[in-house]
Parts: structure tokens; sequence; C-alpha cells
């Protein structure tokens, strides 16, 4: 039985066997048993962070420390709220906080605490604590976000004609691309913050069916 450790673009954690291309954490979420509680963050601070560092192994739910989550890939982890790891991801983390800084007209990188609160307020309803999304157009969303189309989650990308398609998302991969007549109007899982920093520039690591591989 897989542990319950899988992070949905809807920020859900799952028990799926699908295997994913990062991990991460949000603080410990797990009891004696290895199992989830209600909570789903102990800390403000939710990060994603690469499979391998060092060539250490690690237990993945540890009595008492973090649970380690998993994500199919960057563009699923910005979805749900997450941010690259600024010791394991330290490239990744300045390049994030460059294009955080970049995006808003700021001089210079903010810290990661204030990008977390910021995060945190766009990621979670307070009252329901549920995913918070917004409503966009689709041809005004930066590629690597993603959205909720027919059901699911779906990936947004640059078409061939320079309009936007959507991939759908499963734990097997994404998608073809598509481009549903009439499609305009769409809701957004990824939090505001990161659709600011991938519309600086910043670039997910997207798993390969992405490309059609």
């Amino acid at each position: 039985m897989p542990l319950q450790n899988r992070v949905l673009p809807t920020q859900e954690i799952v028990a799926e066997s699908g295997r994913g291309l990062l991990m991460g954490n949000r603080g410990t979420l797990h009891g004696p048993d290895r199992r989830l509680g209600t909570t789903r963050w102990r800390s403000k601070a939710w990060i994603c962070c690469v499979l391998d560092w060092k060539g250490v192994r690690r237990d993945p739910m540890p009595p008492g420390r973090w649970t380690a989550l998993f994500f199919f890939d960057e563009a699923v982890a910005l979805a749900a709220g997450h941010r690259p790891c600024a010791y394991c991801r330290r490239r990744d983390f300045l390049l994030y906080a460059g294009a955080w800084a970049s995006g808003r007209g700021l001089t210079e990188r903010p810290r990661a605490a204030a990008m977390d609160a910021q995060l945190h307020l766009e990621r979670v309803e307070p009252r329901t604590r549920q995913q918070r999304t917004t409503i966009a157009d689709l041809d005004d969303l930066p590629d690597g976000a993603m959205i909720r189309y027919d059901g699911r989650p779906a990936l947004v990308l640059g078409g061939p004609n320079g309009d936007k398609v959507v991939l759908g998302w499963s734990w097997e991969g994404y998608a073809t691309p598509a481009r549903p007549p009439g499609l305009r109007q769409v809701a957004v899982l990824t939090p505001p913050a990161n659709l600011v920093v991938l519309k600086a520039g910043f670039t997910p690591l997207l798993h390969s069916s992405a490309f059609g591989n």
C-alpha cells in the first residue's frame, strides 16, 4: 500500500503509486503509524526539492520529523503552491526569487519568508483551508501554469500557432495538447504569485510527456 505522500495540483496529498521528478515538504504531517492526520501543513515554507541529494537515502516519514512529499513535476508543485528549495535547489531558488522581483518591479530578490507569506495568502482559503483558485483568460496565462479543465488538472503551454493549448494531467503523463473551440475563461490552480514568476521567465522542470516524449 503506497504511503499518502503524492501531491496533486489541487494541493491534495494522496496515496498513489505514481512517480515524480521532485520531492518536498510542508513540515511533519504524519504520526507514528506513518499515516497523515487532518493537518496539511506545519509551516508556510512549502518547498520542492531534488529527488537525489548527494546520494543520501532517507526514510520518507521519519518519526517526529518532516514528511517527504512527491510531485509529478514542477508545474504540479507550483500549482499546489510550492516553491524551489533554497538549499538543495539553490540555483533554481535564486532564479525563482529573481523572477519574483522582476515580475513585481522590485530592486532586489525577496527573502524566502516574505515569498512564503505571500504564497500562503494566495494558495489557501482561510476559512475552509482549501485551495484558493482564480479565473483568467487562457491566452493570458504563462507556460507552466495549471488550470482545471474538463474535470481534471491541465497544463498550459504555447501552441505551434502562438495560441495556448492545454494538456490534461494524470500520473501516467500529460495528454495530447488540445485547444478546445471557444475555451477562454478558465479556473486557474497556480497561485497568482507563481503566475508572476512564470510570466517573468522562470522555467519550471516539466515531465517529458509535456513535450510528447
